[in-house]
């Protein structure tokens, strides 16, 4: 455990710990350190959550698989994140989504009661626990509000801008496959694909396997508000 110390203490649940007092914290072995390989299911939907997970490294996908086998993926969250904050202490704590290793990852499961003793006698990890449960909490909520007021097009101009502004470029390099792509807002790879095909006949957009070209930012901007 000594070896993930300084990947805790730069984590917002452990800010206010030593790695002296993390050595302390974990001598009592309330918990157990898992490694998984890329695309190894780590949680079922409907599986109990049992622990609070941090991850120590790689990336975890969460993603919901309907009865069709259409998947939506929610979010993704890497080294210093938590997971199971918003359904350990929960009267029905059963993951309502799957969770899978996206790489290669390492994850710190903490028993119930060790998270209980250590909010019941730090305020400051049980700010840092209640900030982290708001937050999952915000993200589910927005994905939700997003899914069942906008139409795919939406989800499209939406996720163009975004990169516009971080990239910087009207030029979107693709950090994604289309499939992961479509995945990530909720769609059918096909829906993806024939709404792509409206925008490029439109004159909105122009692209290849590795980019899109969004022809007018302005009017994109319009779409985007409306």
């Amino acid at each position: 455990m000594k070896n993930f110390n300084k990947i805790l203490v730069n984590t917002e649940l452990f800010k206010c710990f030593t790695c002296e007092e993390l050595d302390e914290i974990f001598d009592e072995h309330y918990y157990t350190v898992k490694d998984y390989e890329k695309n190894t299911i780590i949680y079922l939907q409907n599986e109990k959550c049992e622990s609070l997970d941090i991850i120590l490294k790689g990336v975890i996908t969460i993603q919901k698989i309907d009865q069709d086998g259409k998947i939506l993926t929610i979010s993704d969250f890497m080294s210093g994140d938590v997971l199971g904050e918003n359904l350990l202490f929960s009267a029905s704590s059963n993951y309502p989504m799957t969770i899978t290793a996206k790489t290669d990852c390492t994850l710190l499961h903490m028993k119930s009661s060790l998270v209980l003793s250590l909010c019941q006698k730090n305020k400051c990890f049980l700010k840092s626990f209640l900030m982290s449960l708001s937050s999952k909490t915000l993200i589910l909520s927005n994905k939700i509000k997003s899914l069942t007021m906008k139409t795919i097009r939406q989800y499209i101009v939406d996720f163009l801008l975004i990169e516009y502004y971080s990239q910087g470029s009207n030029k979107i390099k693709l950090k994604m496959s289309k499939k992961d792509l479509a995945e990530k807002l909720g769609i059918q790879r096909s829906s993806l694909s024939r709404e792509l095909n409206k925008m490029r006949s439109d004159g909105l957009v122009e692209f290849d396997a590795n980019y899109i070209f969004i022809k007018d930012v302005d009017f994109m901007k319009t779409l985007h508000t409306n």
